[in-house]
């Protein structure tokens, strides 16, 4: 058993209340204490994913108590990516949001972003569905917070729609954890990946019907249709730090459907039989096309990158939907960029806010430090839309690659395809209007300030990373390999959970 899993959710959940008892009116403490905090987490997350990288799985039994009678946390190949992603993430988000003075804007930002980062890395480590919801509802707290940061009667009116979609998810996924508990008598998932398959053919209607509630409650999350109306005006009036970290939560709802339904409900299994490419495929597609169209009709900038981020988890989900070793591993690569490519385009809208003093697509005099604003929208436009060369077109050859031999590739081609041009379309009508028309106007009355120095490094390690992304493809590619195939073959996930030793190893009368 070791104790540095538990870090990345440790550290968050005592650095936050530091910051607010300890520094609470110097901002300069708390950006100190945040950076260290994130440096540190970053250190810890490459430390699991170098223990991972050959298979091996990482166990922390709190209190020593052996599952499932205790709470576990567990890190595999997939999970100890996803606390790496969410730390790197975090770096660049924090240094802009330092940089632009965002977190000096409202109170206990630093607070609530620590408590953000460890519902997060949370939701990644656990390995029980109940603490799963406890770390959501984590989540749920600490971004409405920061969703309402520096305040404003329609960021509060976006805060309280996303609260409230988001708590219908919350009931769901109670109501689906009874029916789980009812039926097997456990919550923990690797306990509960032997007993579901000891569930009897014919009574099997509680467990469905488990089964279909927790897709509901995580395709919430992922913003799949229909389910995905909280997320445009939720994100577009988000602080853009905000926005640009909640990149990462429509993740935790892909991470979720990864992990439960290669887990628990595989697809091979009876009981939740064509549950997948019945339900899961049809509404990835549609969020696909919506995505991409809400690019093309979008008015504002913010509520471009918001539907392009409803299009890349369609994107995603659609390969995910496919269950296959093949299809997991350029969902994997493609969470990735869709992660990174996301966040860089929220902090280029905020870029363009600062410049111009608005986000509406219409002409408007040269804003402010547009050349080198320019620059970094149009690679980023480039890498969402998935043109060549950057990371967003080979992952998405890698989607076609992989939809090829399923009974609705023809489905899959022709949505991503049409999808894809709506998208280019879309960015382009955006950065001309912005960047381009903007050329042949008078310079305005009133002058706005150019970004930071600190806010284009920012952006500018996030297109980095994207180019990394794309430069080591190949190696990225095969990692993502032996993690799906990890996923699949999920004997060892289970016997290091169920029969590692702790206290109450055996179950004793009584218990």
């Amino acid at each position: 058993m070791t104790h540095w899993i538990i870090a990345p959710v440790i550290l968050p959940a005592l650095l936050a209340p530091t910051v607010v008892l300890a520094a609470r009116y110097h901002i300069g403490i708390q950006r100190v204490f945040s950076v260290v905090g994130v440096l540190a987490l970053i250190a810890v997350a490459i430390g699991l994913a170098l223990q991972t990288a050959d298979g091996s799985i990482l166990l922390y039994q709190l209190g020593d108590w052996a599952a499932p009678f205790g709470i576990v946390l567990v890190g595999d190949r997939l999970s100890t990516m996803m606390v790496l992603l969410t730390a790197v993430l975090a770096l660049c988000v924090l240094l802009y949001a330092i940089g632009s003075g965002w977190d000096d804007r409202g109170r206990h930002f630093h607070a609530l972003f620590q408590f953000q980062l460890m519902g997060i890395m949370g939701a990644f480590l656990t390995g029980d569905l109940f603490n799963l919801f406890v770390f959501f509802e984590v989540l749920l707290i600490a971004s409405y917070g920061l969703m309402i940061h520096a305040g404003g009667n329609e960021r509060l009116r976006a805060g309280v729609q996303y609260v409230l979609f988001n708590l219908i998810g919350s009931t769901l996924f109670l109501f689906a954890l009874g029916s789980i508990y009812a039926e097997t008598g456990t919550l923990n998932m690797a306990d509960l990946a032997n007993r579901v398959t000891l569930i009897d053919a014919s009574e099997t209607v509680g467990i469905r019907v488990a089964a279909v509630l927790l897709l509901l409650v995580f395709a919430i999350k992922a913003a799949l249709v229909p389910l995905h109306f909280w997320l445009p005006s939720s994100y577009a009036e988000a602080p853009a730090p905000v926005a640009a970290l909640f990149a990462i939560m429509t993740k935790v709802g892909a991470y979720a459907i990864i992990r439960v339904y290669t887990l628990i409900f595989p697809p091979d299994l009876e009981v939740t039989a064509g549950l997948h490419d019945t339900w899961l495929l049809p509404a990835a597609l549609v969020s696909l096309a919506i995505g991409m169209v809400g690019v093309l009709a979008a008015k504002r900038l913010d509520r471009l990158v918001a539907f392009s981020v409803i299009g890349s988890m369609g994107m995603v989900m659609v390969v995910i939907s496919l269950f296959t070793e093949t299809s997991m591993a350029a969902a994997l690569y493609y969470i990735v960029h869709s992660t990174l490519a996301g966040a860089a385009l929220f902090l280029i809208a905020d870029l363009v806010r600062t410049g111009r003093g608005t986000l509406a697509l219409e002409p408007e005099p040269p804003l402010a430090g547009a050349a080198l604003t320019a620059g970094l929208f149009f690679a980023a436009a480039i890498a969402m839309a998935g043109l060549p060369p950057l990371s967003g077109f080979i992952g998405k050859l890698l989607v076609l690659d992989a939809a090829f031999g399923a009974d609705q590739a023809v489905w899959i081609w022709a949505t991503v395809l049409i999808s894809s041009l709506i998208s280019i379309l879309g960015f382009a009508r955006a950065g001309s209007v912005i960047f381009w028309k903007a050329q042949g106007m008078e310079p305005a009355e009133t002058q706005h300030s150019q970004p930071s120095a600190l806010s284009y490094v920012s952006v500018g390690a996030l297109l980095a990373l994207l180019v990394a992304h794309t430069v080591f493809a190949g190696q990225v590619h095969s990692y993502t390999g032996t993690m799906a195939a990890q996923l699949f073959a999920s004997e060892p996930y289970v016997t290091t959970v169920v029969e590692t030793p702790g206290k109450l190893s055996t179950p004793k009368e009584g218990y």
